[in-house]
């Protein structure tokens, strides 16, 4: 009998210590499970077109240097690196376009490294056909599936897509679009401004990088580099969340990083809790994967739920880049002025659990697109959240108000006017004697 009291009374305790906590927010990790260390995963994705001819890179053809530099890559790849292969244009050899755009192959599946098999595979390719990028893109992105770990493309083209529909750029943002964390680096091998704006569109709407490489070294460097980071990814996917146009209503975040889209001049509203005595610090990045006229910024205010501004952080640019980030850090305090108490939470007690304050975090961006520019979908945004124990700034010398401050300042004018006039007359009269 007595077991069962105690037993009782500790889980009446429980429900009492979770209803005064507040709502229970959304975690950007459901299972708060230490997660699975999963193998890189790459896929590489090769263009075989016919341009791929050329010997313009220290005087050898282009797919000779691609396939020097793939051999060279295999060799050093980790052992725990798990590697597929995707050619385009490397089979059809006639003129029907319909025909021509359908041709991409994997030619080496996705999974341990099999040096020897994928080094003859890629050493046996003949330049052929059509770019194209944007079928290959797609069906790469197949090839890599799903897990928790980001997943990496890697496309080392020559040219312009030549059978668009699908765009490379359209299908990149598509891609994206579904928070499955997969990132496409490009490597263009020809110095023409069509292949680099194309190549950079694919790369910022996924949050890759571009690469022009002008020699059989820059490759081959640039492709190890890009392999050997799909290490240093994250340990899993960011959650996916969607804003709400109002506070009332929005999502409850807790700690952890989320991603978002978010279409031109919008704004997206988040909660989070926080209890007296923590620090919410909180950023918020927004990918211009598309392009956008001149004076951009990005806006992320925490306000109270009534509307009242707390805190804000801002930044704003008239150039070229592809992400622009703002951040902010701010305090419940004891006396709960800055921010409401949370309506969801009841009123503690002596006994209770701390004061639970909700603070309403939005997220503005100031772009405008371009003529021509897709609207949707909108542009990645990444929103990290962390609440910390705060940690106030000391309390700076108080020199006193009005009289006080006068007289000192009166005194402290006087001693300087006097200690420069004793030095005056010490070196003046130094001065006459020598």
């Amino acid at each position: 009998m007595i077991n069962k009291r105690w037993s009782s009374a500790v889980l009446l305790g429980l429900l009492a210590a979770t209803t005064l906590a507040g709502p229970v927010p959304a975690f950007a990790d459901d299972d708060r499970a230490e997660p699975v260390a999963e193998p890189p995963r790459v896929q590489l994705v090769l263009d075989v077109s016919g341009s791929m001819r050329a010997t313009d890179i220290d005087g050898r053809s282009r797919i000779s240097v691609a396939q020097q530099a793939f051999g060279e890559v295999v060799d050093a790849l980790p052992d725990e690196t798990q590697l597929g292969i995707r050619v385009l244009g490397a089979t059809y050899r006639g003129k029907d376009k319909e025909q021509g755009c359908l041709d991409t192959q994997q030619i080496v599946p996705v999974g341990p490294v099999d040096r020897t098999a994928a080094k003859a595979a890629v050493a046996s390719l003949r330049p052929t056909g059509f770019t194209p990028v944007g079928l290959a893109l797609r069906e790469a992105a197949k090839d890599l599936g799903t897990g928790s770990t980001a997943r990496r493309i890697v496309l080392i083209t020559d040219g312009e897509d030549t059978c668009a529909p699908p765009d490379p750029c359209q299908v990149a943002r598509e891609l994206a679009a579904q928070g499955t964390t997969l990132v496409v680096d490009t490597l263009g091998l020809a110095p023409d401004e069509k292949v680099r704006k194309q190549l950079l569109c694919i790369a910022a709407a996924t949050g890759g990088t571009y690469t022009a490489a002008t020699s059989a070294d820059d490759l081959t460097d640039r492709l190890k580099q890009l392999v050997d980071r799909a290490r240093d990814t994250y340990a899993t996917t960011p959650a996916k969340v969607d804003g709400a146009d109002v506070c009332q209503g929005a999502p409850l975040l807790a700690p952890g990083v989320y991603t978002d889209r978010e279409t031109f001049s919008e704004h997206r509203w988040y909660r989070v809790p926080v209890q007296v005595g923590q620090e919410l610090r909180a950023s918020v990045s927004v990918a211009m994967d598309r392009p956008v006229n001149p004076d951009y910024g990005v806006l992320l205010r925490a306000t109270a739920s009534d509307g009242r501004e707390l805190v804000r952080g801002v930044d704003a640019g008239s150039g070229r880049t592809d992400v622009v980030s703002a951040g902010l850090r701010w305090s419940a305090n004891e006396d709960g002025d800055d921010a409401e108490r949370d309506e969801d939470a009841p009123t503690p007690t002596a006994s209770a659990t701390p004061t639970v304050t909700t603070v309403c975090l939005v997220v503005s961006n100031m772009f405008s697109p371009r003529s021509g520019t897709e609207k949707d979908p909108g542009m990645p945004v990444e929103l990290t959240i962390d609440v910390v124990a705060a940690s106030p700034a000391p309390d700076g010398p108080d020199l006193g108000r009005g009289w006080v401050l006068l007289l000192l300042l009166t005194v402290a004018g006087l001693l300087t006017g006097l200690v420069a006039g004793l030095l005056t007359r010490w070196w003046v009269a130094t001065w006459r004697e020598n």
